[in-house]
């Protein structure tokens, strides 16, 4: 597997640089036809085959993805997990986002029983509210991380100024935000920040909700509506590209663009979902696409105009 990763100034460590999103897991509120029984195998298979970061939230499946991984992980040695999870949909006021530290100290606590363990390694908050002070919500987490119960702060899809705000006493440990080759606007405006203030970032939806998996092709553009025609052909002619490169390493186009992202010095973990085990085997198997710097190079212009 890839090599050990620090969590922004925190004493979280992950045993390799990829790790499994679990919104798959228990996730019925998000998706159609999940199956309780393929979220327990894909979370075992995960542990059994290295992965240690596990990426969950309360808004998957309104706590049924904790409780499943909570239930997984009593069979493991608790110390070689790193478990995420988030919270801000307040389920008293029909999911409207909280970042009050009332309900942040709740939530956590909350999640501690539904993940049956006595501590969580990252806790994000999941959405920035619109009135809570930013940096006083952090406050409240360190004042959690004090008391033990949570070990790195992170903040999930915050403005580049909501995370200044955040960040203010330097409390951040890590930035989670939707990122991939076709949506790339962090680069610009939140990269060069984080890295100035050692603050991890890990980006969501790295396949950007399939496409970027190369099964898709130019007939499927009016199931990806935020492109536009012209967009959509420059995607598919670009993994067309990488599709060579892929077959060069004897992987698929969705492992390629995996490692693309496992070397790239900007990000600290990847975690790509999956719908069931054989899914998370494939990106597994990721770690063993190592691109050279011509082809990183090659697949970062390939996208630069996203």
């Amino acid at each position: 597997m890839t090599q050990e990763v620090t969590i922004g100034k925190s004493d979280v460590t992950v045993s390799n640089a990829l790790g499994l999103g679990t919104n798959k897991v228990g996730g019925h509120n998000l998706f159609g036809d999940l199956q309780d029984e393929n979220g327990y195998a894909l979370v075992k298979e995960a542990l059994n085959s290295g992965i240690s970061l596990l990426d969950t939230a309360f808004a998957y499946g309104n706590g049924r993805s904790e409780e499943i991984i909570g239930d997984v992980i009593q069979d493991y040695d608790r110390s070689k997990i790193v478990l995420a999870t988030k919270a801000a949909h307040d389920p008293s006021k029909n999911g409207e986002f909280n970042n009050t530290p009332a309900f942040l100290k709740k939530s956590v606590d909350d999640a501690l029983k539904r993940l049956k363990t006595d501590y969580i390694d990252i806790f994000y908050i999941h959405f920035p509210d619109e009135n809570t002070p930013k940096a006083e919500a952090i406050g409240a987490l360190s004042e959690l991380r004090d008391a033990g119960k949570i070990r790195a702060l992170g903040v999930s899809n915050f403005s580049p100024d909501q995370i200044k705000e955040a960040n203010a006493d330097g409390l951040v440990d890590v930035v989670e935000d939707n990122y991939s080759l076709v949506h790339r606007e962090t680069e610009q405006f939140e990269f060069p920040y984080l890295k100035e203030n050692q603050i991890s970032f890990v980006p969501y939806f790295p396949l950007a909700a399939g496409l970027l998996t190369g099964k898709y092709g130019a007939e499927n553009g009016s199931k990806f509506k935020q492109f536009s025609t012209q967009e959509y052909q420059m995607i598919m002619a670009a993994l067309n590209k990488v599709r060579d490169i892929a077959n060069a390493h004897e992987a698929t186009v969705a492992q390629t663009i995996i490692a693309w992202y496992l070397k790239d010095p900007d990000i600290s973990v990847v975690i790509p979902g999956a719908r069931n085990a054989t899914q998370v085997k494939s990106n597994i198997a990721a770690v063993n696409v190592n691109l050279n710097q011509d082809e990183f190079d090659q697949i970062d212009q390939l996208f630069k105009d996203f």
